[in-house]
């Protein structure tokens, strides 16, 4: 029996069946995502120059709506958001967060230099949000009342309460998304 076409039909078919699907998923799959920076999507939608607004130091839910990491859980939290530099081991590289940064500034209608904002997560890697899911990243103005700095003060106290077992998961989450500048 001669292997070689069995084994090309098989290679072919298994090609196109993988092109396929391909194009029927969307680019970044969330559910996929792995620890580290080896899962770093490649940012394929971006929404158009000057569609996104930040109302009140909140990013704009059509363009960032925020994703959560399906690794982190209330039952896990012990061993994921609640050890110290826990995020540091799921913190996408800044190369991958600069430049989607300089993508996301033209639709947030953002014109000043880059180093002035931060490619945030929107719920926060500390709350369980994904790493790199550009539907969880915007630019946020490093300074003002409702600033990055500001923002991150925040997360940390909600972090706080959820380790503690004051706040659940998913209701600091929900907080966050809400309104931080109100957490």
């Amino acid at each position: 029996m001669n292997v070689r076409p069995l084994l090309l039909t098989l290679i072919v078919g298994a090609a196109l069946t993988s092109c396929s699907t391909a194009a029927a998923q969307p680019a970044h799959d969330p559910a996929s995502q792995t620890n580290g920076p080896a899962a770093v999507p490649v940012a394929t939608r971006v929404p158009i120059a000057g569609s996104c607004t930040v109302v009140d130091g909140r990013a704009d839910t059509h363009c960032t709506p925020g994703v959560r990491n399906p690794q982190v859980t209330q039952l896990n939290i012990a061993s994921t958001i609640c050890q110290p530099d826990w995020t540091a081991t799921i913190r996408p590289p800044v190369s991958y967060t600069n430049k989607l940064k300089t993508q996301q500034m033209p639709p947030y209608r953002e014109t000043g230099a880059p180093t002035l904002y931060e490619e945030d997560h929107l719920i926060p890697l500390e709350l369980g949000g994904n790493p790199t899911d550009p539907g969880n990243l915007w630019p946020e103005p490093w300074d003002g009342t409702r600033g990055a700095h500001t923002k991150d003060a925040e997360e940390t106290s909600l972090k706080r309460a959820v380790c503690g077992g004051r706040l659940k998961l998913t209701d600091a989450q929900a907080q966050d998304l809400r309104d931080w500048v109100h957490s």
